[in-house]
């Protein structure tokens, strides 16, 4: 037995069971704490927060809206260009504005303070593991965190967009208006922006399952078309009912899948040198 894991052990047999929920609950309140933060500052910045970042895909000067007008331009297609959004946004009820700023302010909170968060995380869970899996699992924090942060911009600037605009000018009859109640709006977007991030985790899923020995390239190649069905049942689920939202989000995630395959080949072939070499 290596001298850092007999030490590893005797340290882990030394903390009672006490001794880790004290732990765990100081990890909890500097997340918490993290949060809240960055949730204040959200909640105080409302005039960019609200009106620039959450209000922004509804306006026809988005960023996105104006990259494809000068696609349209190029390629010579007007039907790019997105010029009109028909929909008004309305709060029916008495706190619906106040309880929106709130709501929006925290989603916010969550999404700037998630690589601290994962950190805490990974601070209460690493000293569980061995030596050789800490050193294997190295730059997780920073990984994690950038596929979060790549799934939110693809969420707030690809999807969302996007999704707005097919929901806005959907009509079952020219006589009916759309008159969005803001908790509605805000809710889609969160949930189209959270559900990206959360699917842009594959590559660090299939990371850390075929680094524990629950997956192989070869299973991820034998469950391909399964695979490829789930994702496209996901993606109808978090996204509106049109098909081009729903191949938006899904031809990332597969793409992602297939770059999970070359991680798990590239672990097994490190794992077979490792155990040739010990052999020798």
């Amino acid at each position: 037995m290596a001298l850092d894991q007999y030490r590893e052990e005797e340290e882990e047999e030394g903390m009672s069971f006490l001794d880790h929920l004290e732990q765990l609950r100081w990890h909890l309140l500097r997340s918490v704490a993290a949060v809240l933060i960055f949730t204040i500052i959200a909640f105080l910045a409302k005039s960019i927060v609200f009106g620039q970042i959450i209000l922004g895909p509804s306006k026809v000067d988005f960023f996105t809206y104006r990259m494809l007008c000068q696609l349209a331009e190029i390629f010579n297609t007007p039907v790019l260009c997105i010029t009109e959004l028909p929909f008004i946004l309305q709060s029916r009820q008495m706190t619906g504005q106040f309880s929106m700023h709130i709501t929006s302010s925290l989603v916010v909170g969550i999404i700037a303070s998630f690589p601290y968060l994962f950190w805490e995380v990974w601070r209460f869970i690493s000293p569980g593991l061995y030596a050789k899996e800490r050193q294997a699992a190295r730059g997780a924090v920073f990984f994690v965190s950038l596929l979060f942060f790549l799934g939110t911009l693809f969420g707030y600037y690809i999807l969302t967009p996007i999704s707005v605009n097919f929901l806005a000018n959907y009509q079952l009859d020219p006589t009916i208006s759309n008159e969005f109640d803001i908790t509605s709006y805000v809710g889609t977007l969160s949930m189209l922006v959270l559900a990206s991030a959360i699917m842009f985790q594959l590559p660090m899923v299939i990371y850390f399952l075929s680094m524990s020995g629950l997956v192989s390239a070869a299973m991820l190649k034998t469950y391909r078309r399964h695979s490829i069905v789930v994702i496209l049942i996901l993606a109808a689920v978090i996204t509106p009912p049109d098909v081009i939202s729903q191949i938006l989000i899904a031809m990332p995630i597969l793409v992602l899948y297939e770059a999970g395959i070359q991680i798990a080949k590239r672990l097994e072939k490190k794992r077979a040198k490792e155990a040739l070499e010990d052999n020798i």
